[in-house]
C-alpha cells in the first residue's frame, strides 16, 4: 500500500514539477526579451515533456532499461488511441490539410526511424546524438514555419510583470519536484511490478506511460471542450514525435538504452499500427468523429488484453 501511495505522490510530484518550471522559465524567457512563439516551442514543449524524460533518464540510470523505452513506446501509443479517443468522444476533432501534411508525416517518419533505431537491440550514444540533431532541426524548421504559437502577447506581458527571482524559484521548485518526483515513480513501480509479478516491461507501458502522458489528456480534453480541437491534434502528434527525439535521445546520451525483442516484435509494431491508423482516419473525413474515438480508445482496450494476457 506504502508503494501505491508514494507512486502516486511521484506523479504529482512530476506534473507539478513540470508546471511550476514551465510557469517560472516562461517568466524569466518572457523578461529576457524572448518572443512567445519561441516561448512556446522551447520551455513549454520541454515543460510538459519534462515528467517523461526525468522518468526515462532515472530508470536507465537505474538499470531499468525497460521501464525507460515502456514510458516512450506506451505514451505514444496511450497519446493516439487513449487521449485522441477520450478527445473524439468529448468533440469531434477537425484535421487541418497542414496537418495532415506535416505533423502526421513528420510523426509517422520518427516512429519508423525509432524502429529501425532499436532493431539492434540498443539505442547507443551515437544513435542519442543523432536523435537529438534531428530534434533541434525540426524544432528549427517547425519555428521558421509555423512562427508564432499558442501564446497571446497578452499573456507575454503578464509573464513580464511576475519577479524575476520569484520566477528562479519557480524553476528551481519545479527542477526539485521533477527529480524526486522522478525517483519515487521509477523505485516504487518498480516495487510493485516485482510484488505483483509483473514484468517492468508492462508497469512502463500502462501505469508508468499512462501516468507520464496525463499532461497530454488535460490539454487535449480542454482544447476539446473549448472546441479548439486543431491544437489537440497538434500536442498529441507533437507529443509522440518529441517523446522520441527528445526523451530517447537525451537518454541515450546518458546511458544506452537496451531494447528487449518483446518491444521490438510486439509493442513496437502497436505503436507503428496506430500511427497507420491515423492516417485513414484523418484522411477520409478530415476529422477524428466521436466513432472514431470509441475506435481508438477500443483499440487500446485490445492492446492492453493482449499485453497483459
Amino acid at each position: 500500500m506504502i508503494s501505491y501511495i508514494l507512486l502516486t505522490v511521484g506523479l504529482l510530484l512530476l506534473l507539478a514539477g513540470g508546471k511550476v518550471l514551465v510557469d517560472g522559465a516562461s517568466a524569466i524567457a518572457a523578461r529576457l526579451g524572448l518572443s512567445a512563439g519561441l516561448i512556446g516551442l522551447t520551455i513549454v514543449a520541454f515543460g510538459t515533456s519534462a515528467p517523461e524524460l526525468l522518468v526515462s533518464v532515472t530508470a536507465a540510470l537505474k538499470g531499468n532499461s525497460d521501464i525507460a523505452i515502456g514510458n516512450v513506446v506506451g505514451s505514444n501509443i496511450a497519446n493516439i488511441t487513449l487521449v485522441l479517443g477520450i478527445t473524439g468522444l468529448v468533440f469531434p476533432v477537425v484535421i487541418t490539410p497542414s496537418i495532415l501534411k506535416m505533423d502526421y508525416t513528420f510523426t509517422l517518419v520518427t516512429t519508423l526511424f525509432f524502429f529501425l533505431l532499436a532493431l539492434n537491440g540498443i539505442i547507443s550514444f551515437w544513435e542519442g546524438i543523432i536523435l537529438v540533431v534531428v530534434l533541434i532541426a525540426v524544432n528549427l524548421y517547425f519555428f521558421k514555419k509555423i512562427g508564432r504559437v499558442e501564446m497571446s502577447d497578452e499573456e507575454t506581458i503578464e509573464l513580464k510583470k511576475k519577479s524575476l527571482w520569484l520566477s528562479i524559484g519557480y524553476v528551481l521548485l519545479g527542477i526539485l519536484g521533477l527529480y524526486f518526483g522522478a525517483e519515487l515513480f521509477v523505485e516504487n513501480g518498480v516495487i510493485i511490478a516485482q510484488t505483483l509479478g509483473i514484468s517492468e516491461r508492462v508497469i512502463g507501458i500502462t501505469v508508468i506511460a499512462v501516468g507520464t502522458s496525463l499532461p497530454e489528456l488535460i490539454t487535449s480534453v480542454i482544447a476539446a471542450i473549448k472546441k479548439e480541437t486543431d491544437i489537440a491534434i497538434g500536442n498529441i502528434l507533437g507529443s509522440n514525435m518529441m517523446n522520441i527525439l527528445s526523451i530517447i535521445g537525451v537518454t541515450a546520451l546518458v546511458r544506452p538504452i537496451p531494447v528487449s525483442i518483446d518491444f521490438i516484435y510486439n509493442d513496437f509494431l502497436w505503436m507503428i499500427a496506430f500511427t497507420l491508423l491515423l492516417f485513414p482516419l484523418m484522411r477520409i473525413k478530415y476529422n477524428i468523429s466521436r466513432i472514431d474515438g470509441g475506435l481508438l480508445l477500443g483499440g487500446y482496450m485490445v492492446y492492453i488484453f493482449f499485453l497483459v494476457w
